[in-house]
């Protein structure tokens, strides 16, 4: 009788008609928000102290993950997302399908940088990152880098005004903590574009990481195509000749190829976050490439 009060409720609480519900992972494998149980539950399984809850909405069960993230605490809940916008803060192994994305040149919208980007159909095979648990919340040590687990945490952002037009001007913004000595904000060398910036931003980063003998490192970008470019494509567009499936040469060959060559020798988990929706650390990754955007080249 115990065991069947027990199925009920554990039915009732996690599973909804139509999967309407939000499932959000403070601490488990992978924190984040999920549409289904099923999801949620594979990140929280036998982890230890893990912390979840069921939302009714993706406003609060975004509000519930972001206190967890590094620099997040005691601070009130972001905006919702527009609509359809909203994805997983995660996209770092695996061999699902993904569709490839090429640079497009279009217009910025008012805060400097594309919210979303469009994609083509390619098939991928994903590349293999290694994975470990995230055990605890983030702590900040004495050398003031802050850690989920032993993975040192930062964050990176790319804008661009103008993107697309002649006159444009790219910058790289990474954040890894407040007042921290390592924070940057720097005009984006080279071709002047919004991708560009995203993807030399983690590329920044991985140096600082490395030359401060950081071994493991997470990098929460709202960037999908650097995510998607270094976990996915990268090994097919290097298998056939930096070419993409239809033929077309890879417009970010050298950029995807500095980011390739950086990330070897450090193990990093590449973690998607919601931009311009109040995280703070995603926040202040922004602003600081905007201020690198208004500089003069170097």
């Amino acid at each position: 009788m115990l065991r069947w009060l027990v199925a009920v409720l554990s039915h009732s609480c996690f599973v909804s008609k139509g999967d309407s519900m939000f499932y959000a992972v403070r601490r488990g494998r992978r924190a984040g928000v999920y549409r289904t149980w099923a999801e949620c539950q594979e990140q929280v399984n036998k982890f230890p102290s893990a912390s979840f809850k069921k939302f009714a909405s993706e406003k609060d069960a975004w509000a519930f993950v972001r206190a967890g993230l590094p620099g997040q605490e005691q601070q009130p809940p972001p905006p919702p997302e527009p609509a359809g916008a909203h994805s997983l803060p995660a996209a770092t192994q695996g061999n699902g399908s993904q569709s490839e994305e090429p640079e497009i040149n279009v217009l910025c919208c008012s805060t400097c940088k594309r919210p979303y980007e469009p994609s083509t159909s390619e098939e991928h095979i994903a590349k293999r990152v290694k994975h470990d648990e995230l055990y605890s919340l983030p702590t900040v040590s004495e050398d003031k880098f802050s850690y989920m687990g032993d993975f040192a945490v930062v964050y990176t952002d790319g804008c661009c005004s103008g993107n697309g037009r002649n006159r444009a001007r790219a910058g790289i913004g990474v954040y890894w903590g407040p007042g921290h000595p390592l924070n940057t904000s720097e005009r984006l060398a080279g071709r002047q574009t919004n991708q560009r910036a995203e993807i030399h931003a983690a590329c920044k980063a991985i140096e600082q990481a490395k030359s401060q003998n950081i071994k493991k490192l997470i990098i929460y970008t709202d960037s999908k195509f650097t995510i998607n470019g270094i976990t996915s494509w990268v090994d097919n567009w290097k298998t056939n000749g930096w070419r993409t499936s239809s033929g077309g040469s890879v417009i970010n060959k050298e950029d995807f190829e500095r980011l390739d060559n950086l990330s070897k020798g450090i193990e990093i988990q590449w973690m998607h976050i919601p931009g311009h929706a109040g995280f703070p650390g995603n926040e202040e990754a922004d602003r600081l490439a905007r201020e690198g955007a208004s500089k003069q080249r170097s």
